[in-house]
């Protein structure tokens, strides 16, 4: 597979390990490159697919390691409903809840941030005395795309 990534987006991300003082070694760095070269979630095992057509000995943990350091670091986000990984479309710059549409169908996934669904999430905790200490929003629907080619 190709990879036409944007080189100014891990640029970004390896100055970031940088100035934060963690490594982010080949293997982290090609699994986000496989991560960030799909519209889709991605599988855990779905990236190891990938990363053995360059790195024939990889084996499950060198995914969910690299998985992991690019969970922690906020660039990637879990798609919890489905358990794949999809990049983060801020790449950390800075801390955010997003919300996410899942198209049921080719299974695209947007990344939404909106920051006055948070503030009712929210007020409607501190209403009822309860501390969030994570969001997970995802909706599951039909894209654009693919609802237009339905009505075909």
């Amino acid at each position: 597979m190709v990879i036409s990534l944007d080189q100014q987006l891990i640029k970004q991300i390896e100055d970031i390990c940088v100035a934060r003082g963690v490594r982010l070694t080949p293997q982290r760095k090609r699994v986000f490159e496989l991560i960030c070269a799909s519209k889709k979630a991605s599988s855990a095992y779905e990236l190891l697919d990938e990363l053995k057509l360059s790195e024939p000995q990889a084996k499950p943990p060198t995914v969910y390691r690299a998985l992991d350091f690019l969970m922690e670091q906020g660039f990637i986000h879990r798609v919890e409903s489905t358990n794949s990984f999809i990049s983060c479309c801020s790449c950390n710059a800075h801390k955010h809840y997003s919300h996410l549409l899942i198209c049921d169908r080719c299974a695209n996934v947007i990344e939404l941030q909106n920051d006055s669904l948070v503030a009712l999430l929210e007020e409607n905790a501190e209403k009822h005395q309860f501390q969030i200490t994570n969001h997970v929003i995802e909706s599951h629907g039909i894209c654009a795309t693919c609802s237009a080619e339905k009505t075909q």
